[in-house]
């Protein structure tokens, strides 16, 4: 009986190790809250010596995998050319198109206080720097003080005859939030914020390398003339 008895402990106790495990690397501060409630984690003071049960082992597996397939998912895109947007009017836009060109990514909107500067500094790099490599992609956000309710043909128009926009602007897209794009979940990940990683307002800016990579971003008053001299340095980099 004790031999059986041991040995029953020693099963729970490797059970319960596999638990804690697990639970400790789904429990990170910014998961707990949400997978407590899916994974049921045991509460009392016996839990110690009974383990979890073969149902909580289950679930505990079930949540491994889909972390670990996020991981590998995240891993599978390593560069701005590795994503597919929408253009303006619905097309597919393979981002590997890019490759060799140096990218400024911006979120844009039409109803914003920095909407003017921001137009017609674009306007001006575009013009002075497009022969050399330089692209400009726009991407359409109504997620700041809803300042661009318009449509994408509205978007367009404005942008092309006020400004005389001539690089590519996308699909409106969501840069926070459950709905974010793929391409903006990307572009944050590689390049978080002075308060986080999440998108502050309109216009903040990402600057990307002829390979794909992201090198730095900046603040939505960042005027994009004053970021200049770091599009130059890419763009002579062989």
């Amino acid at each position: 009986m004790l031999c059986s008895s041991s040995r029953s402990l020693t099963i729970r106790g490797r059970k319960s190790l596999i638990f804690a495990i697990a639970s400790a690397s789904l429990l990170s501060p910014t998961r707990s809250s949400s997978v407590s409630k899916q994974t049921h984690l045991p509460a009392g003071p016996n839990f110690a010596t009974q383990g979890p049960s073969s149902h909580q082992l289950k679930e505990i597996g079930v949540f491994c995998c889909l972390r670990s397939n996020r991981t590998m998912a995240s891993q599978s895109q390593t560069s701005v050319h590795d994503f597919v947007v929408k253009d303006a009017r619905g097309n597919d836009v393979d981002l590997s198109t890019y490759k060799g060109k140096v990218l400024l990514i911006v979120n844009v909107a039409s109803q914003c206080g920095l909407t003017n500067s921001n137009y017609t500094e674009l306007a001006k790099l575009y013009e002075k720097y497009k022969d050399q490599g330089l692209e400009i992609l726009a991407f359409p956000c109504n997620q700041f003080g809803a300042q661009e309710p318009g449509t994408n043909e509205q978007i367009l128009e404005f942008a092309c005859t006020r400004f005389k926009a001539e690089y590519p602007i996308f699909d409106k897209v969501n840069v926070n939030g459950e709905n974010t794009a793929p391409l903006y979940k990307f572009l944050k990940s590689s390049k978080g914020g002075l308060l986080g990683d999440s998108i502050k307002w309109n216009f903040s800016k990402f600057l990307v390398d002829k390979e794909g990579h992201v090198v730095d971003r900046y603040a939505p008053t960042t005027s994009p003339l004053s970021i200049e001299k770091d599009i130059k340095k890419l763009l002579e980099k062989n």
